[in-house]
């Protein structure tokens, strides 16, 4: 069977969104101290070739159906004040769908998030409370790209250190409600829990697990075997990360994770790479 164009731009949305819940490698949360800058460019890669219904049945794509997805972001972090942080990431995703006689493919710069992070209380300088609000801004006429809404989203943090396993570890808890405006613009939820290790005294390797998830749901109720209509869905998943810092300023990470679980979704896989650079 074929895709009709609406089905297939349906899709790409979909892995836009998938691509986009990924979490930054490295654990966020932690305050860019005054006048202070982060910048992570980062690459990630999603495949996925089978999805879960709407009753959480798992399938292969039809007639050796797959989808992949790149994604180049470019992620940072400006210390305002004590307080107050900027922070913005802007994607460019390049997607394909490709099944048995038929492929389709789009690329381009999708939605672009600018948001103010504040710093609302901390416990001995070790253990933070944030809330962040965030505008999103579509930067394509491309209806394969995204939904082509605006909308806007709030954030709940908390993030912190402490001695474990006799070494220093740290965790970061997330929990971000999403609104796109238009009459059938998703309400979303995203949620995402990291615990990494440092591995050295140093500070120069660590690991971290995160578990992460992602609830959408609208009244457009219109489902395929691939989500490529829907705006309500759900998955989890779990990734494992790989951090080495070259110095204070240089910082790498790597990222491998799996959907473990969805409704309305593909079954995706993902692998990542980012640069964690603080120029000043």
């Amino acid at each position: 069977m074929k895709f009709t164009r609406t089905q297939v731009r349906s899709l790409l949305i979909a892995i836009v969104i998938l691509v986009a819940s990924r979490s930054s490698s490295f654990a966020g949360g932690f305050p860019v101290r005054p006048h202070g800058l982060l910048i992570s460019p980062s690459f990630s890669y999603f495949y996925a070739n089978k999805g879960w219904d709407s009753t959480r049945h798992l399938a292969p794509f039809p007639n050796s159906g797959h989808f992949s997805s790149y994604t180049l972001q470019l992620y940072g972090e400006y210390g305002l004040s004590r307080r107050f942080t900027l922070v913005a990431q802007l994607p460019y995703v390049s997607n394909s769908y490709e099944q048995t006689g038929y492929k389709s493919s789009a690329s381009g710069l999708t939605d672009l998030e600018v948001g103010l992070r504040y710093y609302v209380a901390n416990i001995d300088y070790r253990f933070y409370f944030m809330v962040q609000g965030t505008a999103i801004t579509p930067l394509y006429t491309n209806q394969s790209l995204g939904y082509g809404q605006s909308g806007a989203e709030l954030k709940l943090m908390f993030s912190g250190s402490m001695k474990m396993f006799g070494t220093n570890a740290y965790f970061s808890l997330e929990n971000g409600f999403r609104q796109y405006f238009g009459s059938t613009g998703p309400f979303q939820d995203r949620y995402n829990g990291t615990f990494g290790l440092n591995l050295d005294k140093k500070f120069k390797n660590q690991v971290s697990v995160s578990l992460g998830g992602f609830y959408s749901t609208s009244t457009n109720k219109q489902f395929s075997p691939i989500q490529y209509t829907n705006k309500d869905f759900s998955f989890n998943q779990v990734s494992l990360s790989y951090g080495h810092s070259f110095s204070r300023e240089f910082s790498i990470f790597l990222t491998g994770g799996k959907f473990i679980n969805g409704r309305n979704t593909g079954d995706g896989m993902s692998g990542s790479v980012a640069l964690v650079l603080r120029p000043f």
